[in-house]
């Protein structure tokens, strides 16, 4: 037996305005409830002397609820021809944006319900906030209670051209708009002649033409890279890669690019525990699997097919619903966790914020506060792979954590291009071309003792950079550490030489491509911004992706730590304070392996 088809629909419209009225009428004429249920409800209220409404058949259902039938009252469903609904009327909007945009309730489509006897009101504004906000583009507009103005076409017609105008100020644009008499059944389910100035569809023939989503089988290969086993007892060399296929299908002899490092290769085989290997695996499963390249791959990549790739970028726009106990504010350093990704964020810029209490909208609030939904563009320390939650879900939602406490989720709707978008494409085409010898990433950190790192020194004229440096490669080298000084002035003297020194783009993509091939090799690069400029290294980053750089900035404490900085010294430190904090806090980080473990390996 074929699973019936299930979408979910968000029904959106004032307490007033027929909302419960609507439902009902579809739950009665779909043929939906229970046999005897809809003449059972009308004897009773035959029998309390009150007129019977169709939105009292919710209340029938939250009693059976109450009764310990299993009925979800923010999740009432009905039925078509077609497939399953699942109308998803959360109480209180708080709730209701808490769950959307954590993903605890995912809406595929929407019915914005207005009130034809109102016409276009402040809520009817922010209802339709609220659905640009969640980015759900599937919508009609039901105009109700057309009955209230004797059917009139050209007041519907009025709402409509006023409504359509605001809507598509906010980026929506209705598949439909229908006039309606959810009381009367008028347009509901069945078509009326009262409106039979009306050719469109009836609301049940709206959301039956709703496009579903693809199983996430069907959609483009999403595998978040959770971990790297390495075995290398007994003559097993292999290095397992696992994860859960978010979306997609994988397969040995796949060609495979894992982003935002650009890396490629080709699937040897899927690894199981005590188990016939499969032929391939499908979304929903977490599995292990081999390269037949041994290529550098960390924690937070995402593996895809080729032709199918996701955003990568430093900026994302984003709607993010806001749970911390303490306001979200631009320059406050936060924590992104995006599938198996991490890393710092901050806040580039804010659209708009709703408040999700009583849904009012505004442009000129320069902070995000508890139970706010704000439509914005983050900025993370580090590139990263990411999807647009309408497209693959999975990869498309987000959480933010503030110190230690989860303090927001929210969903991905646009990559914003960053200083070096037009060059990603080059490093795209770099990291899937790049020839490698047989010495694998992690064999040549094993020899050398220490993973490939860049540590780059900030900082303002005459503040000791180049100094620290200078001291820094000699006491790395000294304690074995494969380390060298790329001294910015060096470059421009050899593969800078055929260059205006005022190409400053120039300067620094070839300034990148040296340290990526110095990187390659597994060395600690060492370097200062006293050529290439003082927020160059920002676009450096990115450039030699997937290893990773260390950013000290030498700078008085008043200024505090600059955007993208880990570390922030004195100007004209002592050099040896200096180099001493540098190593302790690479050390920290795993970046470098300390002098007494070296000298016992």
């Amino acid at each position: 037996m074929v699973a019936r088809e299930t979408m979910n629909v968000v029904i959106v419209g004032h307490v007033d305005h027929g909302k419960s009225t609507l439902v009902g009428r579809l739950l009665a004429d779909t043929g939906t409830l229970g046999e005897g249920k809809l003449e059972k409800i009308q004897a009773v209220c035959k029998q309390q002397g009150k007129k019977f409404e169709y939105a009292f058949l919710l209340d029938a259902l939250e009693e059976e609820q109450g009764q310990g039938i299993t009925i979800d009252s923010a999740r009432v469903f009905f039925r078509s021809d077609r497939r399953d609904y699942i109308i998803i009327d959360a109480p209180g909007h708080i709730e209701f944006l808490k769950n959307m945009v954590s993903g605890a309730a995912r809406a595929e489509a929407g019915v914005l319900l207005i009130d034809a006897k109102e016409g276009v009101r402040e809520n009817s504004r922010r209802h339709g906030y609220l659905l640009s906000m969640l980015g759900i583009k599937q919508i009609v507009v039901a105009v109700n209670k057309i009955d209230l103005v004797d059917y009139s076409k050209e007041v519907f017609e009025r709402i409509v051209d006023e409504y359509r105008a605001f809507l598509r100020e906010v980026e929506i644009e209705p598949t439909h708009f229908i006039p309606v008499s959810a009381r009367e059944g008028d347009f509901v389910v069945s078509r009326s002649d009262k409106l039979d100035w009306f050719d469109g569809p009836t609301i049940l023939e709206a959301v039956d033409s709703f496009e579903k989503a693809k199983p996430s089988a069907e959609l483009p290969l999403r595998m978040p890279v959770q971990d790297v086993y390495k075995f290398n007892e007994r003559g097993d060399d292999r290095r397992i890669i696992v994860g859960r296929v978010e979306s997609g299908t994988l397969k040995p002899g796949d060609r495979v690019v894992f982003s935002p490092s650009y890396k490629s290769t080709t699937i040897e085989s899927i690894e199981t525990f005590h188990a016939d290997a499969p032929s391939a695996v499908e979304a929903g499963r977490t599995t292990g699997f081999t390269l037949t390249e041994q290529i550098y791959v960390s924690r937070g990549e995402i593996m895809h097919h080729a032709d199918t790739p996701p955003d990568v970028s430093t900026k994302l726009r984003v709607n993010l619903f806001w749970l911390g106990k303490r306001p979200m504010v631009p320059g406050r350093r936060y924590k992104l966790k995006l599938a198996t990704s991490d890393t710092e964020v901050t806040i580039d810029k804010i659209h708009r914020i709703l408040d999700a209490g009583d849904l009012t909208a505004t442009d000129t609030k320069e902070m995000v506060e508890r139970h706010d939904v704000a439509d914005l563009v983050l900025r993370t320390r580090h590139q990263i792979a990411f999807d647009i939650a309408r497209q693959i879900e999975a990869t498309g939602r987000f959480v933010i954590v503030d110190e230690f406490d989860i303090a927001g989720g929210g969903i991905v709707r646009e990559a914003v291009d960053d200083e070096v978008a037009d060059r990603r494409l080059e490093y795209r085409i770099r990291g899937t071309e790049w020839v490698r010898g047989d010495i694998t990433p992690d064999q040549r950190a094993d020899i050398n003792g220490h993973p490939a790192s860049m540590v780059m020194l900030t900082g303002e004229v005459n503040t000791g950079k180049h100094e620290v440096a200078r001291a820094l490669e000699y006491a790395l080298v000294r304690t074995g550490h494969h380390a060298y000084l790329l001294d910015g002035k060096n470059v421009v003297l050899g593969v800078d030489a055929d260059i205006a020194f005022d190409d400053i783009d120039e300067l620094v993509r070839r300034f990148g491509e040296v340290a990526h091939i110095l990187l390659d090799a597994g060395h600690v690069v060492i370097s200062t911004t006293n050529v290439i400029g003082l927020t160059d290294h920002l676009g450096i980053q990115v450039q030699i992706s997937p290893f990773k750089m260390f950013v000290a900035h030498l700078g008085p404490e008043a200024e505090g730590l600059p955007e993208g900085a880990d570390l922030r010294l004195d100007p004209e430190p002592d050099v040896e304070s200096a180099v001493a904090a540098i190593v302790g806090e690479l050390g920290r980080r795993a970046r470098l392996i300390p002098d007494k473990q070296r000298r016992e390996r």
